[in-house]
């Protein structure tokens, strides 16, 4: 069995701002340096679970900020990091691997979601996503490009309102594991770091332990993307790329029969509209 880990750090037990999660600012560096360990920890307890279930091929993306996060000597030795970036398929890069199944782990709720910590779509200039009419944050939109190439999520890890989320969007089918339950965007009721690596590690090795996995979450195509920028400018930005139709003062749309193909417009898309 061949399992995909795509790890975040905003979901991570106990992190609950991002002065934790922030790698750039200086005076953050002593909290950021501690919750990175505790975000190579979880990743390593989804490594350990998945290794218990019989995978023999784990593969772990670092998937925060930079992507530069994970403590490669700590990672533990049953898997292969990918790090840095950037990264074409960015928070799933090498989901085209052949894998069985993926978990998303230390994951957020998208952006707009009440009583939910550090809610956000990729970047904080992103004011919604759809697809299809649906909105979606990181979970819908990498849940959709693991699809795409034929691989399921199976196990996600985070505060309630991603496990709400996750159900509403991947069905019965997927396991989430409740890390902390969300009281504004920066405050939260967490289990120790120990107890949310135990609950990961436990999930991920009976969530594979199953006879059958849940089918890829799929969208429908012809497949239409469309986001909601915060300012009009970044959507000027945005309509730069080929393809794209502007919809409203802040809206830019992507149609493309393949998810991949959609992806690429997104990645784009975010990018074009953060430049000054």
């Amino acid at each position: 069995m061949r399992v995909y880990i795509s790890v975040d750090m905003e979901g991570v037990a106990g992190v609950v701002h991002e002065d934790q999660t922030n790698p750039l600012d200086p005076r953050c560096a002593g909290e950021y340096d501690r919750f990175r360990r505790l975000m190579t920890a979880e990743a390593n307890a989804a490594i350990e679970g998945a290794a218990e279930a019989g995978a023999t091929t784990i593969l772990v993306n670092d998937s925060h900020w930079l992507m530069r996060n994970l403590l490669a000597e700590e990672l533990n030795q049953a898997a292969v990091l990918v790090s840095g970036g950037p990264k074409p398929r960015s928070m799933m890069e090498g989901i085209d691997g052949g894998f069985d199944a993926a978990f998303c782990i230390g994951y957020h709720a998208r952006a707009g979601t009440r009583n939910a910590i550090l809610d956000h779509t990729y970047a904080d200039l992103i004011h919604e996503a759809r697809l299809n009419g649906r909105p979606v944050g990181e979970l819908g939109l990498n849940a959709a490009l693991a699809g795409g190439f034929g691989v399921p999520v199976v196990l996600v890890s985070g505060d309630n309102a991603l496990a709400a989320e996750a159900r509403e969007l991947l069905g019965e089918g997927v396991r989430p594991v409740i890390v902390k339950e969300a009281v504004s965007r920066h405050a939260a009721k967490s289990v120790a770091p120990a107890v949310a690596c135990r609950l990961i590690r436990e999930a991920a090795a009976d969530v594979l332990r199953q006879k059958s996995l849940p089918r890829p979450y799929r969208v429908e195509a012809p497949i239409t993307l469309e986001v909601d920028f915060q300012m009009t400018v970044m959507a000027d930005m945005a309509e730069l790329v080929p393809g794209a139709l502007r919809t409203g003062a802040r809206t830019v749309a992507y149609r493309h029969h393949e998810f991949p193909e959609v992806f690429r417009a997104w990645r784009a898309f975010y990018n074009l509209a953060g430049v000054p």
